[in-house]
């Protein structure tokens, strides 16, 4: 759970007071606490802000694959004058950054700050974490965090690969060529979620089929998500967000939502995860799904694996 007094006074009540943009240097970070930041902002209907990431520990410890693939589809996601725009940067040379420091500008200029121990992610700032954030010089803390920017390169960047060691997606998933197979042979149990409705049929405005009505977006879907499961705690709830790699290679970021918990979607954008499932299983974008579609492809099921609190593992092969 979210330590929400904590939350508020360091990354959304600024906002209330003016802040246009929010630079923040974190020794470590995740692209699912960004999202989720990034959708908290959207839903409490405040206005956008420019997000500016530094990541600071990546040229001591790298940087996982999966990580690094959602802070890029984060900074490349067009998803409307509504949302916050995220920027993300990686230190890559001088001494490696521990630091935490959250800056608010306005109109260009510092208006206030905050340092402590809290990492930009949702394990720092959850309640089961006892972090310490208190204010500090807004001026003075600007002053820093240019002076490390300079050391510093776009996650983006043509040549971040050289200058930043990615790691394995997870050890378990690095262990042998074949995902399923390792994860098996780690005793990791999966659960495994229907792709079809109580019927047995695909739902006709649920599931992969969420967005078939007029007025939504055709590609828009969602995986049924049954209430024991949902609260069995196996996918993190109250809104968190968890990262999922795919057995294609593909990189997803989902959360649990809707009444009693009974959905799991991609946040930042619900039709992500129907133009996935529709371009694997061959079917064209915006299209109705059938039950024959996924029985011609051979399954109407989804494995999910647990590696750890915010990372998943999603099987969708044959």
């Amino acid at each position: 759970m979210f330590n929400s007094a904590m939350v508020d006074r360091i990354l959304i009540e600024p906002i209330k007071r003016g802040a246009q943009q929010l630079l923040m240097l974190s020794g470590y970070a995740t692209p699912t606490m960004a999202s989720w930041h990034m959708i908290k902002i959207k839903e409490l209907e405040m206005a956008p802000i420019d997000i500016k990431l530094i990541v600071g520990m990546t040229n001591y410890d790298g940087l996982t694959i999966d990580a690094h693939e959602g802070f890029k589809q984060l900074v490349n996601a067009r998803n409307g004058s509504n949302f916050s725009k995220f920027q993300c940067q990686y230190i890559c040379q001088g001494a490696p950054v521990h630091s935490k420091l959250y800056i608010w500008l306005k109109d260009g200029k510092p208006l206030e700050a905050c340092t402590g121990s809290a990492n930009y992610t949702q394990a720092g700032f959850s309640i089961g974490r006892r972090e310490y954030i208190v204010p500090c010089n807004p001026q003075e803390a600007f002053n820093y965090y240019n002076q490390i920017e300079c050391d510093s390169i776009y996650c983006t960047h043509s040549e971040v690969e050289d200058n930043i060691v990615f790691t394995p997606m997870h050890p378990v998933l690095d262990s042998e060529s074949e995902h399923t197979q390792a994860l098996r042979g780690e005793g990791i149990v999966p659960i495994k979620l229907s792709l079809l409705a109580r019927n047995g049929e695909t739902g006709t405005r649920s599931g992969l089929n969420w967005g078939q009505r007029d007025g939504r977006e055709p590609n828009q879907a969602y995986i049924g998500l049954p209430v024991s499961i949902a609260r069995s705690g196996f996918f993190p709830v109250e809104k968190q967000h968890f990262s999922v790699v795919t057995d294609d290679n593909k990189q997803l970021i989902l959360r649990v939502e809707q009444q009693n918990d009974k959905a799991i979607t991609t946040p930042m954008n619900n039709s992500l995860l129907g133009e996935y499932f529709r371009n694997r299983i061959g079917v064209a974008n915006g299209a109705y799904v059938w039950r024959a579609d996924l029985e011609r492809y051979g399954r109407t099921d989804v494995d999910f694996y647990k590696l750890d609190d915010e990372h998943y593992y999603m099987d969708f092969s044959v």
